[in-house]
């Protein structure tokens, strides 16, 4: 399995940023890391592993960014405003840089679906309801939606922006809802044993059917945790699958 990093200094977020490639062909699966974790995280915990026969044959190509929630939610010397500042200066990150950077890599042709676990799921589940123009679907594994469980009570006009468990429920704009409608790939996937949340699942995937969005929500059993096992499980079997 071929992988190259690459790291370029990031305007949004005044730092330097590295990316992990993997492949060279396929659809592109955008992997975001879980809690404060960095761009090899999958890679560490063999989950790159066990998606490499779909890299391997062309199937996708991966790219695994880095997070910065050590530099906001989970960063317990921050002001909270900072913390929400920084949230959104990442989300630029992704947008304007990183989807950039895969469509160089790849084509402009290629679809994208964002992927992650835990605090990983929020975040991809969030990067794709916002731009489904130019992010495709999402593969959400053992989430929950509600930014509030990791902002320590702190609530403010991007933390809702930021929140799918807040801003869906009322969201009306009719193109946005279109795209995301048009979307055949929106993953909703959790186990049921130990640290899992599957009512957080249950309960998002209930405001995507009052919106007439269509989604799969797939609850393991209790023997699958909130662990990397479970992970390593889920996502090559959606792989395999769906795609």
């Amino acid at each position: 399995m071929e992988r190259q990093i690459t790291s370029w200094y990031s305007p949004s977020l005044n730092k330097d940023m590295p990316i992990a490639v993997y492949g060279s062909y396929g659809f592109a699966l955008l992997l975001v890391p879980t809690a404060a974790a960095d761009y090899l995280e999958y890679e560490r915990f063999q989950l790159m592993d066990s998606l490499a026969p779909f890299i391997d044959s062309g199937k996708m190509k991966v790219f695994s960014v880095d997070s910065i929630n050590n530099e906001s939610w989970l960063n317990n010397n921050m002001n909270p405003r900072d913390k929400s500042i920084r949230h959104q200066q990442w989300n630029n990150y992704i947008y304007n840089e990183v989807v950039p950077f895969i469509r160089t890599n790849t084509s402009n042709e290629t679809m994208v679906f964002t992927c992650g676990a835990s605090f990983g799921a929020l975040h991809s589940m969030n990067l794709f309801l916002k731009r489904p123009d130019i992010i495709n679907g999402v593969i959400a594994m053992s989430g929950v939606y509600d930014l509030t469980e990791y902002t320590k009570g702190y609530f403010d006009d991007d933390v809702y922006y930021n929140s799918p468990a807040h801003y869906m429920p009322n969201l009306t704009d009719h193109i946005l809802l279109e795209q995301i409608r048009s979307s055949h790939h929106i993953h909703i996937l959790t186990g049921s044993g130990s640290y899992e949340d599957p009512g957080a699942s249950g309960k998002f995937a209930r405001i995507l059917y009052d919106k007439g969005i269509w989604y799969e929500l797939d609850t393991w059993g209790p023997e699958w945790t909130h662990d990397w096992p479970t992970w390593r499980a889920m996502l090559p079997h959606y792989i395999g699958a769906k795609f």
